[in-house]
């Protein structure tokens, strides 16, 4: 893995002769599902295109996360899916997000930040080459957020421990977006973009302490800074990219040589409005709950579709729901509602945060039977149209195989196709 497609993305960014329009972005994948890797990983050796792929902290630690994964297992994953469908190992980028000490932020911050480096360290010793470091929250004891320059200090000695292990071999991204990552719980009527003013502060910060402990050279990888460009995602709301209101923030980037924003909570957007973030600067585009809802909107229409033909089978939604009231611990506090309001939210909302509970295994078996009885049953074309309109006419085509897994595949697929169109300003797609 190799750190210059960062660089190359700034440089065209910062480059005073082409034309915003011109501008190119780069898709960040942040999903552990392993449907969700086959696509990118299979649509980047269709295309021979870099595919950026990252996982969280809480998701991937040296302590297993939730999905029980170390940084090098999940490595690991990536190559064994990469080599399932041809990506060459040159294409895959492999970043970690918002790593800090949020995992044990309930700690006293001495134990959490020692742990949040010893992750660190993990992520680079593993491979990873773009970390995106976030020490905004507070540990026991303290408020719940910091002031900025205790965040700079804590994240430059975050940096200093990777470097430890992978030095001149990591990209960092600095900064962190409000609302907290996941979506937003709240209404979104009153979201704000960053403050030019603020984004320039927080970059004085970071530069003044990094430059002092670890160097102009290290400093020269702190490649991008987070801002909230006003995108977010509730349980049912969208807030929409507003470049008008957004354009003091675009513009002070001119004033940042050598970086790039980075846009968190994308999920959800319009082609037109990736477009835009993408021609505004904001070059690193992540998304990971909109895959997962694209996902499990295929194995739901795909789960009508066997109910049509096998009507005495338990569906795939009991399964999910029962496995859901069983383990609470993934959705209770972030859903509010009566309880049919809450069994849809637990199904539906744009958060989706029915995608923590696909690894438990009932849920694996559930939908391998599902993929199995399709595959011996067959698929008749009326309810593929009536249950996959949008992907019939490639299937009756022959353009997607008459597979399910392949289906759950496209339907994923096709998300990232609109995010690739936006970051592809020649592709003219899906903008």
């Amino acid at each position: 893995m190799s750190i210059a497609p960062f660089f190359d993305l700034v440089k065209q960014i910062h480059d005073p002769l082409a034309p915003r329009g011109s501008r190119r972005g780069l898709t960040s994948v942040c999903s552990a599902h392993p449907l969700v890797l086959e696509a990118a990983l299979g649509r980047a050796a269709r295309l021979g295109e870099p595919v950026l792929i990252e996982a969280t902290c809480n998701q991937v630690n040296q302590e297993g996360g939730y999905t029980g994964m170390t940084p090098v297992d999940f490595l690991d994953l990536l190559r064994g899916i990469a080599e399932k469908v041809g990506c060459p190992s040159d294409l895959i980028l492999a970043g970690g997000d918002h790593l800090g000490p949020s995992p044990w932020k309930t700690l006293p911050a001495d134990e959490a930040l020692s742990r949040a480096g010893d992750m660190v360290e993990a992520y680079a010793r593993a491979g990873f080459v773009k970390l995106h470091l976030d020490a905004s929250m507070g540990c026991a004891g303290e408020s719940a957020a910091l002031a900025d320059d205790i965040v700079a200090a804590r994240v430059c000695a975050l940096a200093a421990r990777a470097e430890a292990v992978a030095p001149g071999r990591v990209v960092y991204v600095i900064g962190t977006e409000v609302p907290v990552p996941g979506g937003a719980a709240e209404a979104l009527d009153h979201l704000t973009p960053t403050s030019p003013s603020a984004a320039a502060e927080t970059l004085r910060l970071h530069e003044t302490v990094f430059r002092a402990a670890l160097g102009d050279e290290v400093w020269s990888r702190v490649i991008a800074l987070v801002v909230q460009p006003g995108v977010e995602f509730g349980v049912e709301e969208v807030a929409l990219y507003d470049r008008d209101r957004a354009r003091s923030l675009s513009d002070v980037l001119g004033g940042m040589p050598g970086r790039i924003f980075e846009a968190h909570s994308t999920d959800y957007q319009t082609g037109v409005g990736l477009r835009a973030l993408v021609e505004d600067g904001f070059a690193l585009l992540k998304v990971g709950p909109g895959l997962t809802f694209a996902l499990r909107e295929a194995l739901y229409a795909l789960d009508a579709l066997r109910g049509a033909l096998l009507p005495q089978q338990e569906s795939l939604r009991d399964v999910m729901e029962r496995v859901m009231l069983h383990d609470s611990s993934h959705w209770a506090g972030h859903y509010e509602g009566s309880p049919s309001q809450l069994t849809v939210l637990r199904h539906y909302a744009w958060s989706d945060r029915i995608r923590y509970y696909w690894p438990k295994p009932e849920a694996g078996e559930a939908v391998d039977t599902l993929f199995s009885q399709l595959a011996d049953i067959g698929m008749p074309d009326p309810l593929i149209r009536q249950f996959l309109p949008t992907l019939f006419a490639r299937l009756r085509s022959g353009g997607i195989a008459r597979e399910p897994q392949v289906i759950v595949i496209a339907a994923v697929t096709d998300v990232l196709d609109m995010y690739g169109a936006a970051c592809t300003p020649e592709s003219g797609k899906g903008v």
